[in-house]
């Protein structure tokens, strides 16, 4: 398999930090305050999409109320607040440094703000395991396709040859639009029935990326 990698684009939340119960707990926190019903881990999972603004007015926020700004910067402060507490899913180490040692190259794609990753990813001391980390100017997890063009032009990559790996069906939108493969990993933010509807491999936990 390795032998036909050009490179590997990493999504980031979800896929490599397991922040699903803080981005629960901090919606459900939200959601409370605006006498709106809660969500079970498994009920987010059925709900969340991108892009972010479908996915809070399909749980009950209404943008005739307030702006969807307000919410989306609410979640965002309280999410930057406790992120720190969330730790790498399992093997994630171990995984990237596998690929690391056979010389396949490494990137980060995210919807995150640029300097919140960056933060992130060195509270986590992985940054050196990625040639390039890309993020978004702003703080309301749009589309990652520009950044991805971006990013496969700047470093004069073959799409064709990479695997963009998310936990998301914008995950593997971004990489349609990309020309890339794609893996989808089915302990993030979608359940594993909505990521196998986009007919790709979805695979249950990241060491499953070495068999």
């Amino acid at each position: 398999m390795t032998e036909t990698i050009g490179g590997i684009i990493w999504d980031w939340n979800g896929t490599l930090l397991n922040d699903i119960e803080l981005c629960v707990q901090t919606i459900n926190e939200m959601l409370q305050k605006r006498n709106l019903q809660q969500l079970t881990v498994d009920e987010y999972r059925e709900v969340f999409s991108f892009p972010v603004k479908d996915y809070y007015q399909k749980i009950g926020f209404d943008f005739n109320d307030e702006p969807f700004e307000i919410p989306a910067l609410e979640f965002i402060e309280e999410y930057n607040c406790q992120v720190k507490g969330c730790k790498l899913h399992q093997n994630s180490v171990s995984v990237l440094n596998y690929f690391q040692s056979v010389g396949i190259r490494q990137f980060v794609l995210s919807a995150m703000k640029q300097d919140a990753l960056d933060q992130c990813l060195e509270q986590q001391n992985i940054s050196h395991y990625f040639e390039h980390i890309s993020g978004l100017d702003n703080h309301y997890a749009a589309s990652k396709i520009e950044n991805g063009q971006q990013l496969i032009s700047e470093f004069n990559l073959n799409a064709s040859e990479l695997i963009l790996i998310g936990d998301t069906v914008h995950d593997f939108e971004v990489a349609r639009e990309l020309g890339c493969q794609c893996v989808l990993i089915a302990n993030g933010h979608q359940s594993k029935h909505i990521l196998e509807s986009t007919g790709v491999l979805v695979i249950d936990e990241l060491n499953q990326l070495l068999y």
